[in-house]
């Protein structure tokens, strides 16, 4: 007999952070019939229609203190339960993934009435108010450092790392880069994340040009909401809004100078890359700042305040870092040994446990 495929509710929204480790999970599970939830205008609407069926909903996130707006969202919050809860009927979906933000709640709820497994993703060392709220509920919280189960202690958490995009896996996968940047010479890669760093921008503007007369090349990726991206002209300065193929460019590069995202920090641990770590000053709880923590602990990176790091700081500890290839070897090794390569494996085989049983 003839059993048909298990269907899998993915609510993942927003930035690249909570995308593509759901996307990762998604590929690794091709016997399964995938549905995904959504909001209208989010990344999501640009990446997810090309592999998987999207569902969207109008949900989203509380501001600081109650106001008349608070109401209009609660009133929101309401209704989507509702939508999802009908949607994980008629469909007959029978477990849910989520990654976290806003629009986890409304699908941990829905599910939850319903007696449908819902397994949970944090890929944060500091997980967010609404992972610590609802983790409790879930049949499981998969965590992407080890370090965020203290903050739940009333969750069953699993320990899986944090799922990245298969390019980064295999080495072979179109490992040369399409950029002019010769053979040898330093390479200094400056990304903010999904969303791009504009404070990060302006420092690095204003340091470069000691550091091409080292010889060293920089390849910046702005985002595209930096009025001054293309303000700095020089033959070993690439600057882009973003660049696909990151696998092979963190390979390739002897530094990095990024944000503390969960999701950039995976990738640099998986490609060996050490770092200089600019926490954004603006995230919720300063979480980013504990996922630079465990980096700096580890040795794998630096880390700088961004509202305590000058121009004059940041070309410094550049080109201390550039002078002294050993340490940055050191960096990168550290790095590697925080990575889980297999994370994507890891949360599949949790997901099949608890819907499979």
């Amino acid at each position: 007999m003839v059993t048909a495929p298990i269907r899998l509710l993915i609510a993942a929204s927003g930035t690249g952070g909570h995308l593509f480790p759901a996307i990762a999970l998604a590929q690794k599970l091709p016997e399964y019939e995938i549905e995904w939830l959504g909001v209208p205008n989010r990344l999501e609407t640009q990446l997810v229609p090309k592999q998987y069926h999207l569902n969207t909903i109008a949900v989203e996130g509380f501001q600081q203190g109650f106001s008349i707006s608070s109401l209009r969202i609660l009133g929101k919050l309401i209704g989507s339960i509702f939508e999802v809860r009908r949607l994980l009927k008629q469909r007959k979906f029978q477990g849910v993934l989520t990654t976290g933000g806003y629009i986890a709640g409304p699908a941990v709820i829905a599910a939850r009435s319903l007696g449908i497994p819902v397994v949970f993703h944090e890929s944060n060392a500091l997980p967010g108010k609404v992972t610590r709220f609802f983790g409790p509920w879930c049949s499981a919280v998969a965590l992407g450092f080890e370090v965020a189960a203290k903050y739940l202690p009333r969750a069953k958490n699993v320990y899986v790392g944090t799922p990245v995009r298969s390019q980064f896996l295999d080495e072979g996968i179109d490992a040369s880069l399409d950029l002019p940047i010769p053979n040898g010479v330093p390479l200094i890669i400056v990304f903010g994340g999904s969303q791009g760093a504009v404070g990060i921008n302006k420092l690095v503007r204003q340091s470069a040009q000691a550091w091409f007369d080292t010889g060293a090349y920089v390849v910046h990726l702005t985002g595209d909401k930096d009025p001054e991206a293309d303000s700095v002209k020089h033959p070993q300065y690439i600057v882009l809004p973003f660049y696909d193929n990151m696998a092979a460019l963190l390979r390739r590069a002897n530094l990095a100078i990024s944000r503390s995202g969960a999701g950039s920090l995976t990738e640099l641990a998986v490609c060996g890359t050490p770092a200089i770590l600019i926490p954004y000053p603006f995230a919720a709880e300063d979480h980013q700042t504990y996922n630079a923590e465990v980096f700096t602990k580890a040795g794998a990176a630096l880390a700088f305040k961004q509202s305590e790091l000058t121009a004059e700081i940041l070309q410094n500890q550049v080109l201390n870092l550039l002078r002294s290839p050993e340490d940055l070897a050191k960096m990168g090794e550290k790095a590697k040994a925080i990575a889980i390569p297999d994370s994507a494996d890891k949360l599949a085989q949790l997901v099949r446990e608890l819907m499979e049983n």
